[in-house]
């Protein structure tokens, strides 16, 4: 479950530079008691994405749950959907507070408000296969779109379609920058792809064979930072540039990356039940407090803590203060 991130199966590498200390793995166990987990009430409930809002909300969504949930000052709402969520990996915060999500069931894009109004906008493929999602700074939310072979945006309920060049494709991740610009991983095409304002495209080919990007996460200095999940790292992409840092000898599977307001880059482990943390070129493992755990989803919030959705059926979260913030 989970293992290839190939959109649809979730139910069952210019030149290379490695950052300075790329080889260390430093590894230092947190004690449980550092971590707030809160448990779901459903036992089939699977947290899949999450995502922070301004407003100091948490929203995340359950995999195969007629519900989204959200969590505001220790306690978690269920606010119910249209109908039962499959796949929802793609999640992503407005401005206005109000939480985009994909829908594959509906094979749409819906929009639940703060107060639990929803609206879905349903695509025109009678088969639908959808990645991660975010929200621009014009407030149109773009997502990964496998079976339009490209990147979609929704803005003003009208969807537009950036079908790739590459012969390959296999849109996952999706990244947007300050000015607007979106960063995405192709899967099969071992690429990175960026699409600039002005409807242009270009990608980057990977310089590890085989790597199988996944999630992508732009930082506040233009760095893009993406996870390759076959070759067991985390890259960065800047400059024109790449390297990157191996997260340790046996595959950890990899899987939701997000930068921090200090700019450490934080990511799950699925199959080390941990979180990792890239700081100045080294990678420090935090132990989550149950074997099983598996989080396949991160986000940082405005106050530096990190917080994680655990398909096991847990939100958890580690505070700033033990997630080592600056």
């Amino acid at each position: 479950m989970f293992a290839n991130f190939k959109i649809g199966t979730l139910a069952g590498a210019l030149g290379i530079a490695v950052l300075a200390g790329g080889a260390l793995l430093l590894v230092r166990a947190v004690p449980e008691e550092k971590f707030v987990e809160y448990r779901m009430d459903e036992p089939q409930d699977a947290p899949i994405a999450i995502a922070a809002g301004t407003d100091g909300s948490i929203w995340f969504t359950i995999d195969h749950a007629n519900a989204i949930g959200r969590l505001r000052n220790g306690r978690i709402d269920r606010l119910p959907t249209l109908g039962r969520n499959i796949e929802p990996i793609g999640l992503a915060i407005a401005d206005d507070g109000s939480a985009w999500y994909t829908d594959l069931a509906a094979r749409a894009i819906a929009r639940i408000s703060s107060v639990g109004e929803i609206a879905r906008f349903v695509l025109d493929t009678p088969i639908t296969r959808l990645g991660r999602l975010v929200i621009a700074p014009d407030g149109a939310a773009w997502f990964a779109d496998p079976t339009g072979y490209g990147l979609t945006k929704l803005k003003d309920g009208v969807f537009t379609r950036y079908r790739i060049e590459s012969a390959r494709g296999g849109p996952y991740g999706v990244a947007v920058t300050a000015d607007g610009a979106i960063w995405a991983t192709l899967q099969n095409g071992n690429q990175l792809l960026h699409l600039a304002t002005d409807g242009t495209s270009r990608t980057f080919d990977l310089p590890r064979g085989g790597a199988v990007p996944t999630d992508v996460a732009v930082g506040s200095d233009g760095s893009v930072w993406f996870l390759q999940f076959r070759a067991n790292r985390v890259g960065r992409f800047k400059d024109g540039q790449f390297s990157d840092v191996e997260a340790g000898r046996e595959n950890a599977g990899l899987s939701g990356i997000a930068v921090a307001p200090n700019g450490d880059v934080w990511f799950g482990m699925m199959r080390r039940a941990s979180l990792g943390r890239l700081r100045n070129g080294h990678i420090e493992i935090f132990a989550l407090p149950r074997d099983n755990a598996r989080p396949f989803s991160v986000a940082v919030d405005r106050d530096g803590n990190v917080w994680y959705a655990d398909i096991s059926g847990f939100v958890g979260m580690l505070p700033a203060r033990h997630a080592g913030a600056r």
